[in-house]
């Protein structure tokens, strides 16, 4: 410590001949204690110095860079070199043509930007990352060691200078770092610090949006394909992964990516880990399936891979279905879900027998099920329920009994599924809408959905089950156990709803209760202000056509009630409907004059 205090007393008074002596000391006390060395240069002043010692340029030069890169390696230290205006002096010298020059700024200025907001403001202002990166791409070519060994430097200065800053990573992406980057993981590929060096790089920029065009328009894919097979650590497929994932979101790479062979290496890895415990070959099963369901969401890359029916890796991810291992259930049925997105793959996969493998695989998950699972499955047979052909073969093989089996599920996104696959399913189907509008169980339950405010999601599909249970059945006795259920208030409630399409579907089936069962459902109505809120309807200009249509349609239906008539003729309704004769939608006027020839008829 006195040779060091000797020594930074000298740096302060010395002459150039002495400075390189000093230079060597200071070095040699870093490498032995770097946090009491750097306290200690601070404390003596000795950053103030350094700018001009920088500024010099002389063989001691890249000593001077190599100690402020080693005084920046601590946090304390970043502010003050900063404060004491290193930055100008060293991104001036990344114009040396010297390597150990570069080396040791680049080293410097990588430091200083680590987690310091005030190191990369600096930088920027100083304009360094430009610099470096137009460095970067004029060497990307060459293969030297000492070269990669730079670009590597280089590399981690974007980096630290860019981590999780939005603008400064959008810069870089401006500058056109992403393809420079690119073409390095070619070059490279041998160079291990480098290409995990750009992998971190490209985990960082793959997140913002902007980025994904210019991924898009490089050989990404393909780079970290070939990459990813030649690995056999678990760290290093896993950086891989961490890049594919945010790149995977993009249409565009998915089809590169499956086109580069990706799913290969996904199925491979996949067999591999599924019978382990081991704690990185779960993550590595997890991460793979993962990554295939999300390959699955482009309809271009599904499509690819789906082959109509026929593909091998359809049918791979098929036999993950039946599997014991609950990640790989919960992959397959979301995969099966997002190949059920068009008619055609629907109608295929129901006659090739995928729902009784979807039925078998709820039935091990009732009791005590993986809600996870629970929830992807119901998502596969909601989208494959959709086509009209196959309703009738859904509910033919036991769909709907299974399904029920789900209504004491209290987790909501299992409540939520369940809800949207019935109703999918009774679609057009009277007999299975009227078999399930019966079941009393189904329809209490469905009721107390209804007020389950906490679940936007859920009440709303409650509602609309409850509805299309009666418009599809048109059936008396669903009308009658709906009444009995407590349904009709939350059918009027649902007239009132910010959805268009809601409100009609509630106008069509209180109009069905009121032409079907009027006696049993008029206390329910004059309750739930029936009268009052399509008074509302029609007075709101807002609402569509359909929805004044609808309305007038259940005015006259609720006619015959004496209660509800005589509440139509205290809003004087006649004028309203009157005023509906003029309307431009020609439905409407000619329903608003049929209206009010009954409504002067019954007064």
């Amino acid at each position: 410590m006195d040779n060091l205090s000797e020594a930074l007393k000298t740096l302060k008074l010395s002459s150039a001949d002495s400075v390189e002596g000093c230079l060597d000391c200071l070095l040699k006390a870093l490498a032995h204690n770097n946090v009491e060395t750097s306290g200690k240069i601070q404390e003596m002043g000795v950053l103030a110095m350094m700018p001009a010692l920088l500024s010099a340029q002389n063989s001691c030069t890249p000593k001077v860079a190599n100690i402020i890169a080693e005084v920046a390696k601590n946090e304390f230290m970043r502010s003050p070199c900063v404060e004491a205006g290193l930055i100008p002096p060293l991104v001036q010298l990344l114009n040396s043509k010297d390597q150990e020059i570069l080396l040791q700024t680049g080293r410097a200025l990588g430091n200083i930007c680590y987690d310091s907001h005030e190191g990369r403001s600096a930088v920027d202002a100083a304009g360094g990352a430009q610099i470096v990166a137009e460095h970067i791409k004029s060497l990307a070519e060459s293969t030297d060691p000492a070269t990669g060994k730079l670009l590597t430097v280089f590399c981690g200065m974007l980096m630290n200078y860019s981590n999780d800053n939005d603008s400064l990573q959008a810069q870089l992406i401006i500058m056109g770092v992403i393809p420079t980057l690119v073409r390095l993981l070619g070059v490279h590929s041998q160079n291990t610090a480098l290409t995990e060096m750009c992998l971190i790089a490209f985990g960082n920029l793959a997140e913002l949006e902007s980025s994904k065009e210019q991924f898009a328009s490089t050989n990404i894919a393909e780079e970290l394909v070939r990459l990813f097979r030649k690995q056999v650590e678990h760290e290093k497929k896993e950086m891989i992964f961490e890049v594919l994932a945010p790149l995977a979101e993009n249409d565009v790479i998915k089809l590169q990516l499956v086109d580069a062979g990706l799913v290969e290496c996904l199925l491979e890895v996949v067999a591999q880990t599924v019978d382990s415990d081991r704690d990185e070959d779960v993550a590595q099963l997890k991460t793979s399936s993962d990554l295939m369901v999300l390959l699955l969401l482009g309809d271009e890359s599904m499509q690819k891979l789906f082959e109509g029916g026929k593909g091998s890796v359809f049918q791979r991810v098929l036999s993950w279905v039946p599997s014991n291992n609950h990640q790989l259930q919960l992959a397959g049925a979301l995969a099966i879900a997002n190949f059920a997105r068009n008619d055609g793959n629907c109608i295929h996969m129901v006659d090739t027998g995928i729902v009784q493998k979807l039925l078998e695989l709820l039935d091990r998950h009732v009791e005590e099920g993986n809600v996870t699972v629970q929830h992807a499955a119901l998502s596969a047979l909601r989208n494959l329920a959709i086509p009209v052909v196959n309703k009738s073969k859904m509910l033919l093989a036991g769909v709907s009994d299974v399904v029920l089996k789900f209504l004491k599920s209290e987790m909501p996104p299992v409540q939520f599924k369940l809800l949207g696959t019935l109703r999918m399913l009774i679609d057009t189907q009277a007999d299975a809408a009227e078999q399930l509008g019966t079941n009393t169980k189904l329809v209490e339950r469905l009721v107390e959905w209804c007020e389950a405010k906490d679940h936007a999601g859920v009440m709303g599909e409650s509602n609309r089950l409850l509805s299309a249970l009666i418009r599809h059945s048109k059936s008396k006795d669903v009308v009658r156990t709906v009444i009995q259920g407590g349904g009709v208030k939350h059918l009027v409630i649902m007239a009132t709803s910010e959805h268009m399409i809601m409100q009609n579907e509630a106008l069509v089936a209180l109009g069905l209760i009121a032409a079907l069962d009027l006696d049993c459902a008029e206390k329910d109505f004059v309750a739930a202000n029936l009268v009052q809120v399509l008074h509302r309807l029609l007075t709101d200009e807002h609402s569509a056509p359909e929805i004044k249509y609808n309305s007038m349609i259940l005015i006259c239906s609720i006619m015959g009630s004496e209660p509800l008539h005589k509440e139509v003729q205290s809003l004087a309704f006649i004028d309203v409907v009157s005023g509906l004769r003029s309307h431009e939608n020609k439905t409407v006027a000619h329903q608003a004059s049929l209206t009010e020839q009954r409504l002067t008829a019954q007064s």
